[in-house]
């Protein structure tokens, strides 16, 4: 049965922003990284609103897939939110971002 006292899950639509960064961790893992840019409805007519999501792709199947993804391409992303803390020279920080555990480029949609 599944847990009643939460639920963590995140569906997204947008435009990938910039290049997707492949790289390897010092464990061995391997990481791909992209930016998301997801509209808003607009609060006002003429006053378009977007939020730019880190999206974080583990596996080897959604690592993949945003692998092959260009600047420009339509996503959809299926996901958890979760927060990262790492250090920066003395001090730690942390950021929130999506861990992608399914990535598709929609057809027809950009690069």
């Amino acid at each position: 049965m599944e847990d009643q006292l939460g639920h963590n899950v995140v569906s997204l639509v947008g435009r990938v922003s910039g290049e997707v960064v492949d790289r390897e961790l010092p464990s061995g893992d391997g990481l791909a990284t992209f930016r998301l840019v997801v509209p808003r409805e607009e609060p006002a007519p003429g006053r378009a609103r977007v939020d730019t999501i880190d999206v974080a792709c583990w596996s080897g199947r959604t690592r993949r897939v945003a692998g092959r993804l260009a600047e420009g391409s339509v996503v959809a992303v299926e996901g958890a939110l979760r927060r990262r803390f790492f250090a920066t020279g003395p001090t730690r920080a942390s950021r929130y971002e999506v861990e992608a555990t399914r990535v598709r480029r929609l057809p027809g949609t950009g690069p």
